[in-house]
C-alpha cells in the first residue's frame, strides 16, 4: 500500500513535468522527446519498485536498420518498460483517443506517434500507409497486435494493422517478449506489486517476399515466438 501511495505521489507530476519540458524541445528533434521518455519510463520503473530485466539486445540490427516491434500486452508497464528496456529510437502507433489528452497528446505528436482510428477503416489504412513511409525513412515502429491488455495474461487475437504495416515497408519483425508486468499491475487494478518485469527481444523475422497473402502466415509465426518466449510465467507466477 506504501508503495502504491508513493507512486501515484511523485508519478503525475513527475509525467507532466517530463511533457512540458520535453514538448518544446521536440520542435527541434522528435529524437530529444524520446529519449526524455526513455528516462521517464527507468524513472517511473524505479518509482513502481520494478527491476527490469532485458535479454536478446544482440538481435537489434546493429546496422540501424528500421524494424517493427511486436510486443504482447499483459499489463500496465508495458510501455515504460519498452521505453526503458530498447536502447532504439522508436515511435508508437496508438489508438487516436490518446491524441486527445491535454498535454500528453501534443507530446505524442510532436515525437512523430501516428494515431489509428480504429472506428473509422479508411482512416485506419491511410495511417497504415503513413506508417510505412515512416518506417521505409528510417524509423522503427512499436505495436501491440492484441491491441489492448490481455485480462489474464495469456496472448489474445492479433490484429492485421502492424502485419500490413511491416509487409508494406518490407522490413523485419522484431517480437519482443513481456513477462511478469501482470504481476507488477494487471488491467483494471490500481495497487502496484512490486517485482520483476522481463524483456526478451528475440532474432528478427524477416518477410522478404512477403505479401498480403502471407499475413497470416506471418501472424502465425510472430505469435508462436511470443507464446513460446512467455510460457506459463505470464499467467501463473512472477519473474525472478
Amino acid at each position: 500500500m506504501l508503495r502504491t501511495i508513493f507512486f501515484y505521489i511523485c508519478f503525475f507530476p513527475w509525467t507532466a513535468l517530463v511533457a512540458i519540458c520535453g514538448t518544446p524541445f521536440s520542435l527541434i528533434s522528435s529524437d530529444y522527446m524520446h529519449n526524455s521518455a526513455r528516462i521517464w519510463g527507468v524513472v517511473t520503473l524505479w518509482l513502481a519498485g520494478v527491476r527490469l530485466k532485458v535479454e536478446g539486445v544482440e538481435h537489434l540490427p546493429s546496422s540501424g536498420r528500421p524494424v517493427i516491434f511486436v510486443g504482447n500486452h499483459q499489463g500496465n508497464f508495458d510501455i515504460h518498460s519498452l521505453f526503458a528496456g530498447l536502447p532504439v529510437q522508436f515511435r508508437w502507433m496508438a489508438k487516436e483517443e490518446l491524441f486527445r489528452i491535454p498535454l500528453f497528446g501534443l507530446a505524442m505528436r510532436r515525437s512523430g506517434y501516428i494515431p489509428i482510428d480504429r472506428r473509422d477503416r479508411r482512416k485506419a489504412m491511410r495511417s497504415i500507409g503513413i506508417a510505412a513511409e515512416k518506417i521505409r525513412a528510417g524509423t522503427s515502429v512499436v505495436v501491440f497486435p492484441e491491441g489492448t491488455r490481455s485480462e489474464d495474461g495469456r496472448l489474445q487475437e492479433f490484429k492485421k494493422g502492424g502485419f500490413l504495416i511491416a509487409l508494406k515497408a518490407q522490413v523485419p519483425i522484431v517480437p519482443v517478449a513481456i513477462s511478469g508486468s501482470r504481476q507488477v499491475m494487471a488491467k483494471e487494478e490500481l495497487m502496484i506489486h512490486p517485482g520483476t518485469i522481463r524483456l526478451q527481444i528475440l532474432p528478427p523475422i524477416e518477410i522478404t517476399d512477403l505479401n498480403s497473402k502471407n499475413i497470416d502466415e506471418l501472424m502465425n509465426r510472430v505469435r508462436s515466438k511470443l507464446a513460446a518466449a512467455i510460457g506459463e510465467e505470464s499467467i501463473d507466477g512472477a519473474v525472478t
